[in-house]
């Protein structure tokens, strides 16, 4: 009996030295800034943070978790939107609220997650250093915790920080593809040819070979563009800006054969473990093209390919592959909206 009061005692002393250290060398709630640098103008990397739907899809507090179920509330963007969120699997929940927004300059954050009733306060500053370059602050307030449980206070910081890396990373990826879309679409001139260097691109897709007669290769490019949106969506959870525009690789000049062989790919950012062997990666090559953007019926592309081909024979300049490039998603009776980009070399 003497032995367990001595151990009552001993626990009793270590409980109260704990709570004594933490209650004169902790400090109840910690304030830290963490700053980054991204490679693009302030307005689209604004519109990530403050529309919470694009913030939750590169977030990596939200994206790291394959069993997290969000909740969006009106007005989804700016000031006063909200979300809320729970994770069965790892046993948490909570809720973010947007309380102010000064546009491309400020926003703050509420964070109440778990049982706390005392929120995480991240304000978020935004600031050009460049045409393309900007400054993101976060200047994180943690909510004050009890003495028995301010020693979390020694490991918020690092991992704020590590999430933080994270999501920088997976950020831009969004805009990378975001800003390559919205570039393209500005420069489209029809029908004009043009010299245009291209860097390399991580393709993911399928290889085919189908019947050229009639309509039946567009019939049939729509329908495994639908497959590869349909996986690359749904079954790896990619959103409409983690990816690019679709691409379609083939010989130039097999437009006038009665079978063709192409591959139809989705730019993505890096390579993974697929679960279909229907799919696959390729690696396109920087190149050197002569580039025409094109719109109308499928069929009338081959007019503009032809003079791609005449232009690189004038040229003296060998050509490989003829790269398809969809800037609107194929339909089935729809006219494309295309870039048509031939690779070429001495």
């Amino acid at each position: 009996m003497r032995f367990f009061k001595i151990i009552a005692v001993i626990v009793i002393l270590l409980i109260g030295a704990y709570a004594a250290s933490m209650y004169f060398f902790v400090d109840e709630s910690k304030d830290f800034k963490i700053e980054k640098e991204v490679n693009y103008p302030v307005e689209k990397v604004f519109n990530q943070f403050n529309n919470l739907q694009n913030f939750t899809r590169w977030n990596n507090f939200f994206t790291s978790s394959n069993s997290i179920d969000i909740d969006y509330y009106t007005p989804y963007e700016g000031q006063g939107s909200a979300i809320s969120y729970t994770d069965p699997k790892n046993d948490t929940n909570g809720e973010m609220f947007l309380r102010y927004e000064n546009p491309n300059r400020t926003l703050r954050y509420q964070l109440f997650e778990d049982r706390n009733e005392s929120p995480t306060v991240v304000d978020v500053k935004f600031k050009s250093v460049a045409p393309e370059k900007t400054k993101i602050t976060w200047i994180v307030h943690t909510p004050k915790l009890s003495v028995l449980k301010r020693v979390e206070n020694f490991w918020t910081e690092d991992r704020f920080a590590e999430n933080i890396d994270k999501s920088m990373a997976n950020l831009n990826n969004v805009l990378g593809n975001k800003v390559e879309k919205d570039n393209q679409m500005a420069a489209i001139k029809y029908d004009s040819l043009m010299v245009e260097n291209e860097e390399e691109k991580l393709l993911l897709g399928i290889n085919v070979s189908t019947s050229n007669k009639k309509d039946a290769l567009y019939k049939n490019i729509v329908m495994n563009y639908n497959k590869i949106y349909n996986y690359t969506t749904m079954d790896l959870g990619k959103k409409e800006d983690e990816f690019g525009f679709p691409v379609l690789i083939t010989d130039a000049d097999n437009y006038k054969d009665k079978e063709v062989s192409y591959f139809l790919g989705i730019p993505l950012s890096k390579k993974f473990g697929l679960t279909d062997n229907n799919f696959s990666f390729r690696a396109q090559s920087p190149t050197q093209n002569y580039i025409m953007y094109y719109k109308g019926t499928y069929t009338g592309r081959v007019k503009a390919i032809q003079q791609l081909i005449q232009k690189a024979k004038k040229d003296e300049m060998r050509f490989g592959d003829i790269r398809q490039t969809f800037l609107e998603r194929p339909v089935e009776d729809g006219d494309v909206n295309m870039k048509l980009s031939l690779s070429v070399f001495k």
